[in-house]
């Protein structure tokens, strides 16, 4: 992400709340059919334990798109897992950075979300490009909430 003046973020935060239980809200971000209806038909392959894997592939599985490392595994708490969009070279190129899930129970029965994209001082081309989780988060919330996917955007 980029501010008027060009300037690369190298912490990004996204907020949301989600009407649905933290229970619900974690099985979301970690079951891998879940995952491919908001997350732009990525196939996800995962060990959830610290030092497991996160996989993520192309809708068809041809293309790897991300080979990440689970830092920290709390459920339905807390995931943290290390960032390297494999999808282009340019960014492959760069160092990993971190994402981080902290999944909030609220009273009355909704969730708070919140995602952190950080580490990314070495990264300015992923820093640039992950501008996207506002659609994913967006379309996480959508899905939870009502079932259907947005429309992909182009």
């Amino acid at each position: 992400m980029t501010t008027a003046d060009d300037t690369v973020i190298t912490t990004q935060v996204y907020q949301l709340y989600i009407n649905a239980t933290q229970d619900e809200v974690w099985k979301a971000i970690t079951d891998p059919a879940v995952v491919a209806r908001f997350f732009h038909g990525a196939q996800r392959d995962a060990t959830y334990e610290v030092g497991g894997r996160i996989r993520s592939w192309s809708p068809d599985r041809q293309q790897l798109w991300g080979d990440n490392v689970i830092v920290e595994y709390e459920a339905p708490h807390r995931l943290v897992h290390t960032w390297q969009s494999l999808y282009e070279p340019e960014m492959a190129a760069e160092p990993e950075s971190r994402v981080t899930w902290e999944v909030e129970a609220q009273p009355g029965g909704f969730t708070k979300l919140t995602l952190i994209h950080d580490q990314l001082d070495a990264s300015p081309k992923t820093a640039a490009s992950v501008r996207g989780w506002s659609y994913i988060l967006s379309n996480l919330k959508t899905v939870i909430e009502t079932g259907v996917a947005l429309p992909p955007i182009t």
